[in-house]
């Protein structure tokens, strides 16, 4: 009742596309640099595939963007939107990240469930905020280490280097970021 897209999966081809073409670069180049197939990545940008999000991870890497960047592109911005929890199989435990905020807009929100690769290092352009819903997490930035639990948060600016690891299973962090396209402020002086 009242629910804009309810329930309609996020379909990321026309972005990807969008990407690849923006940068003048071939299935074949994006595909040697993401390591994913040509036939692959044909069927994302058609919509016949739905990439996981190790793969939209390699996939926005090649396309020198964020997997975040990719799926807010996917639909258009909506000025109310509800996006429902996901009802997952009993003992579900893979990893797995959830757009909380679908569109183009200026404010990113996902959701991180479980481990992801704790190896892979972030840089935002713009500010971004993490904040532990369940579970544990470390967070390495500017060279320090950080122990978050459950309702802590950590504030980045952008352009800091950091890295997270959930420390416990099931860990449900949520990260809210401003978009890659806003121009950020460079006075930090305040």
């Amino acid at each position: 009742m009242g629910d804009h897209k309810e329930q309609q999966p996020v379909r990321v081809g026309a972005a990807v596309r969008r990407r690849r073409r923006a940068l003048e670069l071939t299935l074949a180049v994006v595909a040697e640099r993401s390591g994913l197939s040509v036939p692959f990545l044909s069927q994302v940008e058609n919509d016949r595939a739905r990439p996981s999000r190790t793969s939209l991870e390699k996939l926005a890497d090649a396309l020198r963007t964020t997997a975040v960047e990719l799926l807010a592109a996917a639909d258009p911005a909506a000025s109310v939107d509800v996006v429902r929890a996901e009802h997952l199989p009993e003992g579900d435990f893979d990893p797995r990240t959830r757009t909380l905020v679908r569109g183009h807009h200026q404010l990113h929100a996902s959701e991180f469930t479980g481990d992801h690769d704790a190896g892979r290092e972030f840089q935002h352009r713009n500010d971004e905020l993490m904040y532990v819903a369940d579970g544990a997490v470390e967070i390495e930035a500017e060279g320090r280490a950080y122990r978050l639990g459950r309702g802590d948060t950590l504030y980045l600016t952008g352009g800091v280097r950091h890295r997270w690891r959930a420390t416990v299973p099931d860990t449900r962090i949520i990260v809210v970021a401003v978009a890659e396209h806003i121009e950020a402020l460079q006075d930090r002086s305040r």
